[in-house]
């Protein structure tokens, strides 16, 4: 199988518009217009945020992070902008995001120190930096996955659609920070508890019986 064959933006892609006088660049609807701009605005205010964010970290392994995903997170708002102004395939392919050394999750609490608002900027540490980096990918996150519904333009919600596990897999090596120094522990439930709750749900067996369409249901 061709590995490109999967691609979102390789898919066939439907006519553009019934009306031949409809361009590429003005194949959008009202509510995309407004969902594309606040995606671009957010991805704005995450970068901006991060720069700010990178002048007070001291973890080494932490300004890796920032900086990678910076450089990905911007790759990614030169494509939808280009994209979205174009109404066409950006000239370059969206790019997969890779955690450099994926480990596994810590669980079980330790103990430590009640928190509380920070009083001065001397109170900033890496544990409410990298805090706030999750928040801000996981509500991005969120953004794109509401908003694709609302995009009419095929291309443009092809592109935004494949950048959500990217970002799923950002948010996912910022925990992973955060659980490696304690930053964000991850409590288990007891042996029993976990098997119960493994064991709730089974898959669906035989046909569903399903009404006819036009019968009432009473």
């Amino acid at each position: 199988m061709n590995p490109n064959s999967m691609n979102p933006q390789n898919l066939v892609q439907p006519t553009l518009n019934a009306n031949p006088n409809v361009t590429p660049n003005m194949n959008h609807g009202g509510h995309e217009m407004f969902d594309v701009h606040e995606i671009l605005s957010s991805t704005i205010n995450v970068l901006d945020q991060y720069m700010i964010f990178r002048t007070f970290v001291q973890s080494q392994e932490l300004i890796g992070i920032l900086d990678r995903q910076y450089n990905f997170i911007l790759s990614q708002y030169n494509l939808t902008a280009e994209c979205f102004a174009s109404g066409q395939k950006p000239h370059q392919e969206t790019a997969t995001y890779m955690i450099p050394n994926m480990v596994p999750p810590v669980y079980g609490l330790k103990p430590s120190a009640p928190k509380k608002p920070n009083q001065s900027l001397a109170d900033v540490k890496d544990a409410g930096i990298s805090g706030h980096m999750l928040g801000l990918i996981k509500s991005h996150a969120s953004l794109l996955g509401m908003s694709c519904s609302e995009i009419t333009n095929g291309t443009v919600r092809r592109v935004i659609a494949s950048q959500i596990q990217h970002f799923i897999e950002m948010a996912y090596e910022i925990f992973m920070f955060q659980n490696k120094n304690a930053y964000y522990q991850v409590p288990q439930l007891t042996p029993s508890d976990t098997q119960q709750m493994l064991q709730a749900y089974i898959p669906a067996t035989g046909a569903p019986q399903m009404p006819n369409s036009n019968k009432p249901l009473h």
